[in-house]
């Protein structure tokens, strides 16, 4: 049984926002380490995935809308790596933290996962957010630095230096999730 969880938030997004551009660039640097690590965990029963997307509004989408949104949108090519398996959960959020009015903290306890390793956009928002979230409930928090996106790298690197210290999250690389 796993006792840790690859969370992928809001990796379906359409890049049609104000920051799209400096957000997509952050973004192309980790598909392949991101897309390497989630191929790694569908192979590894000791880690369960999990994504977590902004809805963008639509209280109605399902996981589906999501995705074929998402490939329409501006940059096919950064969701088809890592679009997500039909065999795995998906929970549409609705702000930051992927833990903000989902079933994300239900889930996790009640599959007895005790470390959750972050993945994702944007560094200094909602992963920073989720990060936040997570310490507080007292998971085990890695965020590998290289399957993490932001828009603004000075603010992404910020973020990952308060993650570590006031979150004691283990900062790694996506080849070395555990």
């Amino acid at each position: 049984m796993a006792d840790t969880a690859l969370i992928v938030i809001d990796m379906l997004n359409p890049y049609d926002h104000e920051d799209a551009d400096a957000l997509a660039a952050g973004v192309e640097a980790i598909i392949e380490p991101l897309s390497r690590l989630i191929a790694g965990v569908r192979e590894d029963d000791d880690v369960e995935l999990i994504y977590v997307n902004d809805n963008y509004g639509d209280f109605g989408a399902t996981r589906e809308d999501l995705v074929r949104r998402a490939r329409e949108g501006r940059r096919p090519d950064l969701i088809e790596p890592i679009a997500p398996p039909a065999d795995c959960p998906f929970l549409p959020k609705v702000r930051h933290s992927a833990f903000y009015s989902t079933s994300l903290e239900y889930l996790l306890r009640r599959d007895g996962i005790e470390t959750v390793i972050l993945t994702g956009q944007v560094t200094e928002q909602c992963v920073l957010y989720s990060a936040l979230d997570a310490y507080v409930r007292h998971f085990a928090i890695r965020v590998p630095r290289d399957a993490v996106a932001p828009i603004d790298p000075r603010l992404g690197d910020a973020a990952l230096e308060m993650m570590e210290r006031n979150m004691r999250a283990d900062l790694l690389d996506a080849a070395s999730r555990s």
